[in-house]
């Protein structure tokens, strides 16, 4: 109980700590936000007004006392940018809550792709003794490493949109007009991330293999009369699997936070454009969020590999 009482302290002030951060850096940015918004041209009766209405007349720390009290009850402000209609502001909660489903959803999907072939092809590159194919399969894992993002989602649509046409590239469906369509277009996508994550968590489990392979428990096993493939799977992928957890939660970690270079190239609507667009805008409020956000998915994300650690290996249970 004391482990996971420590976990949710550290969670908190990881948050905090991030938001007042977060806050401070955009104070201190050259330029008025009032004046990107209206333009050079309005007068002063309608900066002021404005910026009664933003909050932005208060001093810095009401400013974030009022934000932060604002996120605990619910209300994450409203974004600078964007609105509903002329007179109305939009809610960065409708905004984000409009983009967020894209996001997970493409990182889910990618998560699975690289899971259900990384770890089958890292436990079979580790057990061949086939040189060729060894070769083939580090040739193959390079390469997928070393092609950009942007690069790899511009062959994706090429490939698979222009040559054999199973998309329309750039014709993206929102997930509240058709749900399959949204998920069978996210497909191509999960593809240009998942190529260089299945790449590399096939090599960091096939060196972990080889490393347990080489321990000596694998040769007690060996002259107890136990089998390659029963010390393999019962004994060795159980140890090889700890340092690759990490691994896979680093990647889980990335693609959920937000792929920006290939929702960029799809045209997705996802947290990582939006938060590009709100960077390059000054849309603070939305950034805030959304670095409060990212924050709180790494943390998460490494709180359960933790867990999961804690069940792998029993020493860790007792230390």
């Amino acid at each position: 109980m004391t482990y996971f009482i420590k976990k949710i302290a550290t969670l908190i002030i990881t948050l905090f700590l991030v938001s007042v951060l977060s806050f401070l850096a955009f104070q201190i940015i050259p330029g008025d936000v009032v004046n990107s918004i209206l333009g050079t041209e309005a007068t002063p009766e309608r900066e002021q007004q404005l910026r009664e209405e933003l909050g932005l007349d208060k001093p810095p720390v009401q400013r974030y006392i009022n934000w932060a009290s604002g996120i605990l009850h619910g209300d994450l402000g409203v974004s600078y940018r964007y609105s509903k209609n002329m007179n109305e502001m939009m809610p960065v909660t409708e905004l984000i809550g409009d983009k967020l489903p894209v996001t997970l959803w493409l990182g889910l999907i990618s998560i699975i792709f690289t899971v259900l072939f990384a770890i089958p092809l890292g436990v079979l590159w580790a057990g061949t003794k086939n040189r060729f194919l060894d070769g083939a399969l580090n040739v193959l894992t390079q390469g997928s490493m070393a092609i950009p993002s942007f690069f790899l989602g511009i062959l994706v649509t090429y490939l698979f949109g222009i040559i054999f046409k199973m998309f329309i590239p750039g014709a993206y469906v929102s997930y509240k007009k058709d749900f399959w369509a949204f998920v069978l277009y996210l497909i191509f996508p999960a593809i240009a991330i998942a190529i260089p994550k299945i790449g590399m968590t096939a090599r960091f489990l096939r060196n972990s293999t080889l490393t347990e392979l080489r321990a000596d428990y694998v040769r007690t096993a060996k002259s107890k009369g136990a089998s390659d493939k029963s010390i393999l799977f019962k004994h060795v992928l159980r140890n090889a699997m700890l340092p690759v957890v990490t691994f896979v939660g680093m990647i889980i970690a990335e693609v959920i936070a937000g792929s920006i270079v290939v929702e960029q190239v799809f045209s997705l609507p996802g947290v990582g454009r939006l938060l590009i667009s709100s960077i390059s805008t000054r849309d603070f409020p939305v950034v805030q969020v959304l670095i409060l956000y990212i924050t709180m998915v790494v943390i998460l994300v490494y709180f359960v590999v933790d867990v999961i650690y804690r069940e792998l290996d029993p020493r860790i249970r007792v230390e």
